[in-house]
């Protein structure tokens, strides 16, 4: 149950990825807390499943510094969705 927890961390870290990296109008509202809530969780259930208790402090500090790798996913997503739109307006003769 605690597993939602990590979940909820990543999503407000996601969340302030979402407002602090660059590229906002290339992507949802939705998608940094959301890959940001995956990471967290995908983490606490790899740790857990290795056999990390509830009592050991890398499990609850692992949700807070794995989210923040949704930043680097974030800025490479904005940066393709830029190339992808410049190629796709010269294709269509409008740039």
């Amino acid at each position: 149950m605690q597993i939602l927890l990590a979940f909820i961390i990543g999503a407000v870290i996601g969340l302030a990825i979402h407002y602090l990296a660059g590229g906002r109008d290339t992507r949802g509202a939705a998608l940094a807390p959301i890959i940001g809530a995956l990471l967290a969780g995908l983490v606490w259930m790899i740790l857990t499943w290795a056999g990390v208790g509830l009592d050991s402090l890398w499990l609850w500090l692992s949700p807070l510094v794995v989210s923040w790798l949704a930043w680097p996913v974030v800025a490479f997503l904005a940066r393709t969705r830029r190339v992808r739109d410049l190629n796709e307006r010269k294709r269509l003769r409008l740039a």
